[in-house]
């Protein structure tokens, strides 16, 4: 292990007869490494987050509210002194913007009866589809995928200049061990027990 002293800010960057190449070059990967962490990290985040925003908008553009029908009774007994917010699947039925038939299953009220109307959500295609997020649902979602999607991004180059750095280090060391050897006897005669 190392003997490290009192921490000295940029001490890398100074000018110093002591100062190696060695320490230029991890002066200069460390800087790439956060440079690199922060700059990836950002422009990640912030293309995935209006890339999220723009989606949901264009599918509030596209998705439309259709009137569809429950083709049987709903299953559960409707019960109007219990508002639990319980609401179970039932199958329903809908004419497409095309004309063509549509069957989907969907939430409904326990017990609904059959032909009660519902309102369900549908593509351009006439696919079954969940109700569009609002303008500041969309902006919360977003805002939560840039940032994980920005967080991981940005741990890749800084675990990769953590890595790099302390492979850095190791060769440092053994290169310390190996002048230790070879000049370590030549300064002066002196042995451990001070003879």
């Amino acid at each position: 292990m190392a003997f490290r002293g009192p921490k000295v800010w940029l001490w890398r960057w100074r000018r110093n007869p002591l100062r190696r190449r060695a320490d230029v070059l991890e002066a200069w990967v460390v800087l790439g490494a956060w440079l690199l962490t922060m700059v990836a990290g950002v422009l990640a985040g912030l293309g995935v987050c209006r890339a999220v925003e723009h989606q949901m908008a264009r599918e509030r553009v596209e998705w439309r509210p259709v009137v569809a029908h429950l083709s049987q009774r709903a299953p559960g007994t409707a019960d109007p002194g219990t508002s639990s917010g319980e609401r179970v699947w039932g199958e329903v039925a809908w004419i497409g913007a095309d004309g063509s038939a549509h069957t989907g299953q969907v939430r409904v009220d326990p017990g609904s009866t059959q032909g009660t109307a519902v309102t369900v959500w549908t593509d351009a295609r006439g696919r079954l589809m969940t109700q569009p997020a609002t303008e500041g649902q969309a902006e919360i979602r977003g805002a939560m995928i840039g940032g994980l999607v920005g967080i991981s991004t940005a741990a890749v180059p800084f675990v990769g200049g953590r890595v790099l750095r302390g492979r850095m280090e190791r060769r440092r060391l053994e290169r310390w061990d190996t002048d230790w050897a070879h000049f370590g006897p030549l300064w002066g005669g002196r042995r451990a027990d001070g003879r």
